[in-house]
């Protein structure tokens, strides 16, 4: 057993992360300054877009762009129940309706049939939730998209730096929302950011950002009264982020590929020792496409173990092995079950959330780390077999 513990994922800051932080501390703005914009343009560079939206966080990213893509009362928005209740609820912050349509069960993405299935005359957009870093099945969902005239809006929380053939995510689809939280692939300690290349969706962003509040002349509705002017045209919100936040994450961002890179030799580590494993199924990978693995979610065949998944759980955390599970199916919590949503059931969706466990991954790891999470696993299974 490890002498200490071993979280599933952690932030990688250095001196140079430091050392950004600190010059922003020393200068003349620690918000709404110069460090905002100068991360925005590098990030939409990094992923392929003309502009990016530099926001408080995942949450608020996921709500800014429903807001941005029109989503109101009587609206339908299909999602993912694999996925954290945010991608839901930023649809019910707007007075619209999520509906869920169940995952693949090989890839645990969100099924394109099924989103076909879940079309009605309120449908107003999908969000397809990258998945623990591999990436959805983005061109038959554009097809659907385009046949049904529906905004996509990809939650890539767990997607930096993942590509779909070819392309990296956040280049795609109408919009592309991020998170920085620290178990995320880069941080910027809380903080997200929405992607674009749409200069009217743009613009409805960083105003909602705002308070809904511009000091644009071009926008303004009343009268120009001079240079301390602006005007409120919407209902928005401050969610915006602090230069302090954006020095940092231009930072990491300059280590994202390394960052990745790491991840992903991790994953390959897993899966060529867990691959021999018969009852422990390894996350797969489509073809064309390269998951950035924020998670590294296996699947149990409790049927041939002798304990449960919670227990298979315990066990790991008692030997000092930080696992999770990724996710409560979002329809399953007691927020959505008193509020309509008693009845649904999405199959796939419950089988993978009563098999599934998450393993640590993060390019912080050792190699005596990731040795230490394999010898733990396959003790666990061993002890358990029947």
């Amino acid at each position: 057993m490890r002498e200490t513990f071993l979280p599933y994922g952690r932030q990688w800051l250095d001196e140079d992360d430091i050392q950004a932080v600190v010059e922003v501390l020393k200068s003349d703005y620690l918000t709404t300054g110069p460090k905002i914009l100068e991360f925005e343009k590098a990030f939409a560079k990094y992923v392929g877009a003309k502009y990016a939206v530099a926001i408080a966080n995942g949450t608020a990213a996921l709500h800014a762009a429903c807001f941005a893509a029109g989503i109101k009362q009587g609206d339908e928005v299909i999602t993912t129940p694999i996925t954290f209740a945010a991608s839901a609820n930023s649809v019910l912050y707007c007075g619209g309706q999520p509906v869920f349509a169940d995952i693949d069960p090989d890839t645990y993405n969100i099924d394109p049939d099924e989103i076909r299935k879940s079309i009605t005359s309120k449908t107003k957009a999908i969000i397809p939730v990258h998945f623990a870093g591999q990436p959805c099945e983005m061109e038959e969902i554009g097809k659907i998209a385009k046949e049904y005239n529906l905004i996509v809006i990809e939650d890539a929380a767990h997607a930096v730096g993942a590509d779909y053939k070819g392309k990296l995510i956040g280049g795609i689809s109408d919009m592309t929302t991020f998170s920085f939280h620290p178990v995320k692939h880069i941080t910027t300690g809380e903080g997200g950011m929405i992607t674009t290349s749409d200069e009217e969706v743009y613009k409805k962003l960083l105003l909602f950002r705002s308070h809904g509040i511009t000091r644009d002349r071009e926008l303004l509705i009343e009268e120009y009264q001079g240079p301390w002017y602006y005007e409120q045209l919407e209902l928005g919100y401050n969610y915006r982020m602090s230069d302090i936040q954006a020095a940092l994450g231009l930072s990491q961002l300059n280590k994202a590929d390394k960052f990745i890179k790491r991840r992903r030799e991790i994953a390959g580590m897993y899966t060529l020792v867990f691959g021999e494993e018969v009852n422990l199924i390894t996350p797969l990978q489509q073809e064309g496409c390269n998951s950035s693995w924020h998670l590294y979610v296996i699947r149990l065949n409790f049927k041939n173990l002798k304990c449960s998944q919670r227990d298979f759980f315990e066990y790991l955390i008692q030997e000092n092995i930080g696992v999770n599970i990724h996710y409560i199916p979002v329809y399953k919590h007691p927020f959505y079950r008193k509020n309509g949503y008693r009845d649904v059931i999405c199959p796939n969706s419950e089988q993978f959330y009563s098999a599934c466990i998450s393993l640590p991954i993060f390019p912080k790891m050792t190699n005596e780390d990731i040795k230490d999470v394999i010898l733990s696993v396959k003790k666990v299974l061993k002890k358990n077999e029947k």
